[in-house]
């Protein structure tokens, strides 16, 4: 936390107290039946998580290497928890803050810095992810002073039970992407869990269906105006997933090396062992590398000099150490890391979705490529 002003250090450790007392005694429980802490939403805009990024609502000023922190605390001790925020705070709020009017930062972002308004971020579709840019399907008309918005989103986290959905459809006039801030109680508008998953199983993503849903000019963000708007919002947001990632791969690792203490094999603890010390080394090599680039990355956001190929890099790179490492440290728990209670498993499986999404490790290394030889290499 060496990195930290001492009045982020005192909210990031306000953030650890919590995480530690009221999330880590549950996370397996709730992972296990696949539910979310609801009653820990008020608890957590009360840390200071939501909205930490916009100036109008945040409850202290601080820096993007604090947030990248913050983001590796709460991920530390589980990840679906750090998805909620994530998409609550960095693409739901964010959309509003760089997309939406005064008014309409006015109307929705207080109430979501408190938790009182959850929000949901709705790009990803059946049939497009990567290539959302130009594969978007999800369709807006003007009608007067509405607008007609059919189609489909899948992955949506948090809509099952968000009280409003940033919905990103392409204009139907002029082929162009634009956002609407869309309740989920408009008729027309179905969101359905999606079940059996293997990772972020607290997270509660869902299919979406729009089928005529009419939303008003004035739920239009009114300065999201193409994917470049769009794109702005998730650049703010990937450098943090690649601190997710770090977070990751630190509640592995301390798992392990608490195992690695207490279980005795031939006589003695298998910390003692030259092979286990070999995976501890080389998870914590892992884990101190990315944490030097992402924090590279959050300085540079601080400083208005962060590209996309940045965001990218640390996030390709991140989640692709994060893969290494939790798969090391279920390895020194032998059989045992297959099973919740031992502390490694829940991080191994949910470092899969992390991986994934915000930009697959092929995408985001694409999007650094471009930027060293100058030559997109997408299609």
């Amino acid at each position: 936390m060496d990195v930290l002003t001492d009045d982020e250090r005192a909210h990031a450790l306000r953030l650890r107290a919590f995480l530690d007392e009221q999330v880590a005694p549950i996370a397996n429980e709730y992972w296990a039946k696949a539910e979310f802490p609801m009653h820990l939403i008020k608890p957590l805009a009360e840390t200071g998580s939501f909205g930490s990024a916009i100036p109008s609502v945040r409850q202290f000023e601080n820096t993007a290497v604090f947030r990248g922190w913050a983001a590796l605390e709460t991920a530390r001790v589980d990840a679906s928890v750090a998805t909620f925020v994530g998409v609550q705070s960095g693409l739901a709020m964010n959309s509003i803050a760089v997309g939406g009017s005064e008014e309409q930062r006015q109307e929705w972002l207080p109430r979501m810095a408190t938790g009182e308004v959850l929000g949901a971020f709705g790009l990803t579709e059946p049939l497009s992810g990567s290539d959302s840019a130009r594969g978007l399907r999800t369709t807006a008309r003007r009608d007067g002073d509405n607008w007609i918005l059919d189609g489909e989103k899948r992955w949506i986290g948090n809509a099952t039970f968000a009280d409003v959905v940033v919905i990103w459809a392409k204009d139907t006039a002029d082929g162009q992407v634009k956002g609407f801030l869309v309740t989920t109680d408009t008729p027309g508008f179905t969101a359905t869990k999606i079940e059996d998953k293997i990772a972020l199983r607290m997270v509660q993503n869902a299919d979406i269906v729009m089928s005529g849903v009419v939303v008003p000019e004035s739920r239009r963000l009114q300065n999201a105006n193409s994917f470049r708007d769009t794109a702005t919002v998730l650049r703010l947001t990937r450098c943090e997933v690649a601190w997710q990632a770090v977070g990751i791969a630190v509640g592995a690792y301390e798992a392990a090396l608490r195992y690695t203490k207490e279980r005795e094999q031939f006589g003695k603890p298998i910390a003692s062992h030259q092979l286990v010390q070999d995976l501890l080394v080389k998870s914590l090599s892992n884990i101190t590398a990315s944490i030097g680039l992402c924090l590279q990355a959050s300085r540079m956001q601080d400083e208005g000099v962060q590209r996309d190929e940045h965001s990218a890099m640390a996030k390709a790179f991140a989640t692709s150490k994060m893969r290494e490492t939790v798969a090391w440290c279920r390895e020194v728990l032998g059989g045992n890391g297959i099973v919740l209670e031992k502390g490694v498993a829940r991080f191994f499986a949910d470092a899969e979705a992390i991986y994934s999404y915000e930009g697959t490790r092929e995408m985001n290394t694409l999007i650094v490529g471009r930027a060293v030889t100058g030559i997109a290499a997408f299609v």
